[in-house]
């Protein structure tokens, strides 16, 4: 399955925010937003402003932002648009909704894993189990209703126990409700706008596909 392999930090640095795909390191002094605040290349720090966009511009950068923060690659970042499309109610918050109920991001969002790349990473090794069931499709969509659970061969896994450990000072989302005694969480409902914790406007996305 093709993803991106070159370096995170660069993706922040180019869209001048932090999209938290480094784990811990993007909360601390060693951030590359914070160290590196200027667009990458040989050119980069030369421009001590970023250029000023406008119409076309500002849409693009808007979607390469949803879409490196989510890890998905331009033609299924597409597929979601057009489903969100056909899908009732705003255009832009489902295309959020849909992106924030894949499985790996339910499983950053959970605190099993301290980035979204890894929370890739562990679904793909077969770490997590849906209904009982195991799942190691990153983009499986889960359901309000659905328990996520740790496999019980995983709850020693030191990256899961780490990140556990991590997720206490970072919060959970409303719409997940994590179990108290074991690794376990379940999909209370499908997250609102409100709920997804993401600084972009998507209604820029909706108008860039819309041409």
């Amino acid at each position: 399955m093709a993803r991106y392999i070159g370096p995170v930090c660069r993706l922040c640095r180019r869209e001048g925010t932090k999209l938290f795909l480094k784990g811990e390191r993007c909360h601390t002094d060693k951030c590359a937003i914070e160290t590196r605040n200027f667009v990458p290349g040989q050119h980069g720090k030369s421009r001590r402003m970023r250029p000023k966009l406008a119409g076309y511009g500002v849409q693009l950068r808007e979607k390469q932002k949803v879409k490196r923060t989510y890890g998905v690659l331009e033609d299924q970042f597409r597929r979601y648009f057009e489903k969100a499309e056909r899908a009732r109610g705003i255009t832009g918050e489902t295309l959020l909704q849909l992106l924030e109920r894949r499985f790996d991001n339910v499983v950053y969002r959970l605190g099993f894993a301290t980035s979204r790349p890894q929370a890739r990473q562990l679904v793909r090794h077969g770490h997590f189990t849906v209904n009982g069931s195991k799942v190691n499709i990153p983009s499986f969509s889960v359901k309000p209703g659905d328990v996520v659970t740790v496999r019980s061969s995983s709850e020693k896994n030191v990256m899961i126990v780490h990140a556990m450990e991590e997720v206490k000072g970072r919060g959970i989302p409303e719409w997940l409700q994590l179990a108290v005694d074991q690794p376990s969480a379940t999909i209370k409902s499908l997250p609102t706008r409100e709920q997804i914790n993401l600084p972009v406007q998507e209604q820029l996305i909706v108008e860039l596909y819309s041409k």
